[in-house]
């Protein structure tokens, strides 16, 4: 009896010296902690409340970009009641995105998502776990994916040409188009018949609406996001915004789900369709109980959603900016059209096909998408404490990634780095090691042309973006001349919004240099 209790009472002993140890260490650690200094990037004077608010446009990448001039390429900013680093070269973004890519390899939430009906289904934001990882490797390998983009090889010709029409009536009637809203409309029907074949073909069409619903979204999320600076009273919604938000989503949410219910209802009357859109494979995996993640109808509606503020706004802006640049430089929109006579010829409206065998073209798809990235801002989080470059990043802090300064950057584009210059994408215009950097660009794997991020977390539609790019370019140079209503050069000035399209018009009067409706669409 002596001896169990001895042992009791040691066993007591020994716990309770565990215990004490490791609160000891505990409060050590956290007392530490707060001891320690941090040495954060440089800040410039903030004001209270605001903090650099104050020094901020409506156009962020150009503001961030002035202040790195001053306060270097890795910078802390107080923005209200939030903080954000900020990155402006290449270097340093090599050394987030490549040597402590997995610390940053997840993204922040906004203000916007506690007003979002699909907050907790987000593909394109979501955490870096299972369910991301299974979706982006849903569209590598199915939704996006060679094959995919092939079997809709004809709906781009078709929306491809039908914009060339519209363009040649305008010329016969000599009267100006709003070439910027054309294109868009031409984006949104590739989109909309790819993701769910409907397309804007008439009046009140599906198509259309989804479009103005998806375009009302992108409208207000940045009000809000910026409203969410002010701190707490964001959640109050005193401006309204997040009811709107809500409203906007709730419609689409309503029309989309309709759509998902007629494929459904043909699945059940006609089986299997041998040509499938998106909804077709997100819905087969939707009932699939093998899935290795199980889709919800709201991760399909998000999905779709995120597809067409992704495709739709990001395309057709890329595709104006191209646009308009080489209706200003007059001698670039000579040898993209000679060089397109020469490997295509004028009998046949140039191809996808023929993109390959067009490098000026390429060369000024690149150059364009340097000057004028669609997505100017790349958003990430920080894991864990780490540092970069010397300098304090602490967990959950916001990375703000400002790829208009980085691909603007004479460090590594040279003094005319502010410049329309396609040449510097020829690979005869490189020695060995330029041409070296260069394979891989599009991929982002030189981390000084970022137009669609970079490593785990780059934009899966960057294909799509460069087939309908490319082929549509080359055709609006192949059939037409452009006069620029009201001047000589279209205003290339930057507009707010978080994908920084023109703050004017696109208006041009098209001039018919070779008749759409008389070149033959068949491959080359």
């Amino acid at each position: 009896m002596a001896i169990t209790l001895d042992v009791q009472f040691y066993c007591f002993l020994f716990f309770t010296w565990l215990a004490s140890t490791l609160l000891v260490r505990s409060l050590a650690k956290k007392s530490l902690k707060s001891k320690r200094v941090f040495q954060y990037p440089p800040s410039p004077r903030a004001l209270p409340i605001i903090g650099h608010l104050h020094l901020l446009s409506s156009v962020l990448p150009k503001s961030f970009q002035t202040l790195a001039l001053r306060h270097g390429p890795l910078m802390r900013l107080s923005l209200g009641k939030s903080t954000a680093i900020v990155v402006s070269n290449s270097t340093t973004a090599k050394e987030f995105l490549k040597t402590h890519e997995m610390n940053f390899v997840s993204r922040p939430a906004f203000g916007a998502s506690d007003f979002d009906i699909y907050k907790d289904s987000k593909f394109v934001n979501a955490e870096y776990g299972a369910y991301w990882r299974f979706m982006k490797k849903v569209c590598m390998t199915e939704l996006l994916a060679g094959t995919t983009l092939i079997r809709f090889t004809d709906i781009r010709k078709e929306e491809m040409v039908k914009l060339l029409n519209i363009l040649s009536r305008c010329s016969e009637d000599g009267r100006d188009c709003d070439v910027g809203r054309e294109i868009m409309t031409m984006t949104n029907n590739v989109i909309c018949r790819m993701a769910m074949s409907t397309r804007c073909s008439r009046n009140a069409d599906e198509g259309k609406e989804i479009w103005g619903l998806v375009k009302g979204i992108l409208d207000v999320a940045p009000k809000f996001s910026l409203g969410e600076m002010l701190g707490p009273l964001v959640k109050y919604d005193l401006f309204g915004y997040g009811r709107e938000l809500t409203s906007l989503m709730m419609k689409f949410d309503r029309m989309v789900e309709g759509i998902m219910m007629e494929h459904e209802k043909e699945r059940e009357i006609g089986g299997e369709k041998e040509s499938k859109d998106m909804m077709d494979i997100l819905l087969e995996i939707h009932v699939d109980e093998n899935s290795e993640v199980k889709l919800s109808r709201d991760d399909i509606k998000s999905f779709l959603m995120e597809m067409f503020m992704a495709g739709t706004e990001t395309i057709s802006v890329a595709m104006q900016w191209t646009l308009a640049e080489i209706v200003n430089h007059p001698d670039v929109f000579k040898k993209v059209r000679e060089e397109i006579n020469e490997v295509v010829g004028s009998n046949r409206l140039v191809q996808e096909s023929d993109v390959p065998n067009l490098p000026y073209l390429q060369a000024v798809v690149k150059e364009s998408l340097r000057l004028h990235a669609p997505a100017p801002l790349i958003f990430r989080k920080c894991k864990e404490d780490c540092k970069i470059n010397g300098y304090d990043i602490t967990s959950n802090e916001r990375i703000i990634f400002n790829v208009y300064a980085i691909m603007r950057d004479p460090e590594a584009w040279g003094n005319d780095a502010h410049a329309f210059v396609p040449d510097r994408f020829l690979a005869s215009s490189m020695d060995d090691g330029d041409q070296q950097q260069m394979v891989g660009f599009m991929g982002g794997r030189e981390y000084s042309f970022l137009p669609f991020g970079s490593g785990r977390r780059g934009c899966p539609g960057a294909s799509l973006a460069s087939v309908v790019m490319h082929a549509a370019i080359g055709a609006l140079v192949q059939c037409f001349d452009f006069k620029v209503k009201g001047g000589e050069k279209l205003d290339l000035i930057e507009g707010p919004g978080l994908s920084s399209g023109m703050a004017h018009p696109l208006l041009c009067y098209p001039i018919t240099h070779v008749n759409p409706l008389k070149l033959t669409t068949v491959s080359g």
